[in-house]
């Protein structure tokens, strides 16, 4: 896909890697960039840095809010080429040697952000899309949905189902002109890594939103389904497919490890 003259679509648009994702679609000569976030201010203020043409606030895990989002953005900029389904939110376990410990809101907060955010977007244009003959998602998931999330279960867990889905997706409707992308990054200098003490996923190093963005843009080019931002992330999913009990117990070791490392 090239950007230039397209409708765009960024949630989580308020910081980190939506408001970069923005900056560069907008630098590549978008028609129109919206950005979405549940912080109005955030943003707002994508906006006023001259990132996005336009905000709104939405809570990505409420259909109706993101199909208000797409009405009015079609009705005034015209239909959505790409819709980012970026937004995401990360909870740590509560009690870091009991898996089962997030509590049931913790859950529906995860599983509402992290996998429904996406089945609702796709829900609010697919119609759309397949009377045009055209569409692309992007939906952010991270490197965690292809391996896993030491000390975040929930995270770990709806973001495994946030890849089935954009599997899904994306074989049901390669034959409606409908292309889908998945943004798989580890350790990317946003607020929701910073929040997460001792994360694994820095352990290869941390890229600045901007360096992803320039990343997606270069893969939307391509139309490729899988995004590694840090590409030794498919030598591990190739260690954890050849031989499952082995990468197990290396994560089982990465796991004492961080564990050795928390404050007492």
């Amino acid at each position: 896909m090239q950007l230039k003259d397209k409708v765009v679509v960024v949630t989580g648009g308020g910081a980190g890697i939506g408001r970069a994702l923005c900056r560069r679609f907008t630098d590549e000569g978008a028609k129109a960039v919206i950005a979405v976030d549940l912080n109005e201010a955030g943003a707002a203020e994508t906006v006023a840095q001259g990132a996005a043409t336009a905000s709104y606030r939405a809570d990505v895990s409420k259909f109706d809010d993101i199909l208000a989002v797409v009405d009015d953005v079609e009705a005034k900029f015209g239909p959505i080429d790409l819709f980012c389904s970026n937004a995401g939110i990360a909870i740590g376990d509560p009690d870091f040697d009991d898996v089962a410990s997030a509590t049931e809101a913790d859950w529906q907060r995860s599983w509402g952000v992290n996998v429904m955010a996406h089945i609702h977007a796709a829900k609010a244009l697919l119609p759309r899309m397949k009377a045009r003959g055209a569409g692309y998602f992007l939906n952010t998931v991270s490197a965690a949905g292809l391996l896993s999330q030491i000390g975040s279960t929930t995270y770990s867990t709806t973001k495994h189902a946030a890849i089935g889905f954009a599997e899904s997706l994306a074989i049901a409707h390669k034959d409606d002109g409908i292309r889908v992308s998945v943004l798989c990054p580890q350790g990317v200098d946003t607020a929701m890594l910073r929040s997460m003490d001792g994360n694994p996923a820095s352990l290869d190093g941390v890229l600045t939103p901007e360096d992803v963005a320039g990343i997606v843009v270069k893969a939307l080019d391509d139309e490729r389904f899988l995004i590694l931002p840090h590409e030794v992330v498919l030598n591990y999913m190739r260690n954890k497919t050849n031989d499952y009990d082995r990468w197990i117990g290396g994560m089982v070791k990465l796991r004492r490890r961080i564990k050795d490392a928390r404050p007492a």
